[in-house]
This record gives structure tokens, C-alpha cells and sequence, in this order.
């Protein structure tokens, strides 16, 4: 958490499909106003070249020196070693594009790249969700601590990170916490991110409603006709949510069984979390069967919904107890209940992201 008070400035973009906007952050602050230029991504030449443009516009208007450069980009990547693959929504990128290398013989700075899910998650790990639940526990007199983190990302596609103890979970082939292509319930012969995306709910609105897809409204035009505040079909609406909380809580389900952690969502569609995460919560916690009809539960862990207040009072309090030690007079905590919570990012998407970026670069630098 000191990192919040850094002096050191640290060089980031935002990597989209129609723009880059490129910024500095010192402490946890963005320190100038950020910088926007096409992506280009069609054309690998000129996409390079507005990457190194961005970079030097932004480095022009700092007071002080950069240390280095941290930001999010799409992959499929190698990001340790900075080099970006295949990419569906940048094209111009083919066959291995070594874009950190590239950038460091540039700026004579070290570069360093990650994914927008794990970035999130960092983020939101350092000074989101995971320290708020923590400094929440403590005030309920809990002596339960979290050290474990899923973040998701929800909106065009369906991404993730997780952060263990601290550090960031990349895997050996930077292809940590890739959930979009876990198996979807709704339609198994299909990645998750079929459901859990935007296109998901326009379809699952349009199929409802009896409309193309092409006809169906925008998802925030969706929530809003669930809710009742605009004309259209409340029932398509409601429906096409709750497909997408349900999707989402199966995919949770199987990724928090071997991560044991908190769980964060942040992206476009988490605004609409009031539609879905009921039913996410619900998904996780319904059990499954034996082939003999006995019932066991989905996961060894109970799952709370933190944005509703009874449940997150639940969830503070758990069932900690004494018990004593036998064949001594000595007693210990013991919280027979494992509990996990799921919750919306209060930093904003955004903000996680450049968080994690900054934080990512200094920590890697104060450990050289």
C-alpha cells in the first residue's frame, strides 16, 4: 500500500480496438490529461508508430523523469517477454509482434505488458475489494483475512485474473485465469463468453422477444427495459439476465473451487449486477447430485452476495467459535463455515487497471 504514496511516474495505455489513450500515473494518480489516437490495428506499421507517438506526447508533459512503462493489451501474448500474437481485433498483428522489446529500445525504459483481467484483478487486489472486505472484518471483530483474489472483467468478451498473496498469477504460458473459454452450461459445445458478453444478452433478448439480433437493444438499454424504465419487452429482459448470471455463476463456480478467494467483477455490463448477481450467487450455491440421487454441494464454500446488506452482515459475522484444545486449557478460533464473496468493484474498472499497471512495474523494479 505505500506504493500509494510513490513519487515514481510510470508511463500507460489503454490498448482498444478503435483507440489507444495513453496517460502517467504517479502514487495511485493519473497525473495528465490522457492522450487519445487511432489504434490503427489493421496496419501493424502505423499502429506502432501511434504507440511510440502516444508515449512521447505523454512523456513531453511530465514534470519528472518516467521509470517505466506498464499498460494492457490484448492477447494472445507472451507477455513476459512483451511480444503480442494473433490478434482477432487488431490484425495488423501476425506471427509474434515484439512490442515490449520495441518500446524498450525506444525509451531506454523497462517495458512491461499483462492483460486487462489481470491488471483488474492486480488492482483491485492492492486497493479494491480485496483490502475493503479485510478492513470490514476487522471491524466486525472477525478473525477471518483474505489473501486470494478472481477478478472478471465483463463486457465484450468475458476475461479474468487472479492474484495469490500478493503477486499476480500469470501461469507458465501467460494463459493464467483464461475463464472465457471455460465450457458453457446454456450451450455446451461453446466457450462461456458465448453468454457472458454483450452479444450474449442481445441474443438471449432477440430469441425471447422473437426479434433478430440485429433489432435487439444495447445491453444497458436491456437493463433498463428489465427494470421498467424504458419501453420494450421487461420479460426478454429479465430472462436474458438472468441466462447471463447464470452462465457467469456456473463459470465462477469451477474457477473459485480451485482458487478459494474473494471474487471481484468490474467491466461495461457489472453496472447491471443488480439483475444478475442474484442469480450468479444462486448458481454457485445450487448442488449438484451423485448418480445414487444424494445431493453435495458445488463447492466446499459458501457464496455471499456482498451488495446485499443482509448478506454481507452474514458474511462479516460468520460462525467463528473457541474451542478448547484438547487435554489442555487452552482455546482457539474456529470458523466451521468457508466462505467466499462476490462483488462489484468500487475502484471502477479503469482505475483497477492502472493501479495494477503502476504497481506491477515498481514491484518488479524494487526486486531487481
Amino acid at each position: 500500500m505505500h506504493y500509494q504514496d510513490d513519487k515514481r511516474i510510470v508511463l500507460t495505455l489503454d490498448a482498444g480496438g478503435t483507440n489507444l489513450v495513453f496517460s502517467a500515473i504517479q502514487g495511485f494518480e493519473e497525473i495528465v490529461e490522457p492522450i487519445t489516437l487511432p489504434t490503427q490495428g489493421e496496419n501493424l506499421q502505423k499502429c506502432l508508430e501511434n504507440i511510440i507517438e502516444g508515449f512521447k506526447q505523454v512523456k513531453a508533459k511530465l514534470k519528472a523523469p518516467p521509470v517505466a512503462i506498464s499498460f494492457a493489451f490484448p492477447g494472445p501474448a507472451d507477455y513476459p517477454n512483451g511480444i503480442i500474437g494473433d490478434l482477432t481485433n487488431l490484425p495488423g498483428f501476425r506471427g509474434g509482434v515484439a512490442l515490449g522489446p520495441m518500446l524498450e529500445e525506444y525509451f531506454h525504459l523497462p517495458v512491461f505488458i499483462n492483460n486487462d483481467g489481470d491488471l483488474f484483478a492486480y488492482g483491485e487486489a492492492i486497493a479494491g475489494l480485496l483490502p475493503q472486505v479485510n478492513d470490514a472484518l476487522t471491524q466486525a471483530g472477525s478473525p477471518k483475512r483474505y489473501q486470494n483474489l478472481l477478478g472478471v472483467t465483463l463486457g465484450t468478451g468475458f476475461g479474468a485474473g487472479i492474484v495469490r498473496n500478493g503477486e499476480l498469477f500469470i501461469g507458465d504460458n501467460s494463459a493464467g485465469a483464461e475463464i472465457w473459454i471455460m465450457r458453457n452450461k446454456i450451450y455446451p459445445h461453446t466457450p462461456v463468453e458465448e453468454s457472458v458478453s454483450i452479444r450474449g444478452i442481445r441474443r438471449e433478448y432477440a430469441q425471447y422477444a422473437k426479434i433478430s439480433i440485429e433489432e435487439s437493444p444495447s445491453p444497458k438499454e436491456i437493463f433498463e427495459i428489465a427494470l421498467g424504465q424504458r419501453e420494450g419487452h421487461r420479460e426478454a429482459g429479465i430472462f436474458a439476465y438472468e441466462k447471463f448470471g447464470e452462465a457467469l455463476g456456473d463459470a465462477l463456480a469451477n474457477a473459485i473451487t480451485l482458487i478459494d478467494g474473494l471474487i471481484v467483477m468490474g467491466g461495461g455490463l457489472a453496472g447491471a449486477s443488480p439483475l444478475f448477481l442474484p442469480t450468479v450467487v444462486k448458481e454457485m450455491n445450487q448442488p449438484l447430485e451423485w448418480l445414487n440421487g444424494t445431493k453435495v454441494n458445488r463447492t466446499e464454500l459458501q457464496v455471499y452476495n456482498l451488495e446485499d446488506p443482509k448478506e454481507r452482515e452474514a458474511f462479516l459475522k460468520g460462525s467463528a467459535k473457541e474451542i478448547l484444545v484438547p487435554l489442555s486449557n487452552k482455546k482457539k478460533w474456529y470458523d466451521p463455515v468457508k466462505r467466499v464473496g462476490v462483488g462489484i468493484s468500487k475502484l471502477g474498472t479503469s482505475r483497477a487497471v492502472a493501479i495494477g499497471a503502476y504497481v506491477f512495474a515498481l514491484r518488479h523494479l524494487d526486486n531487481l
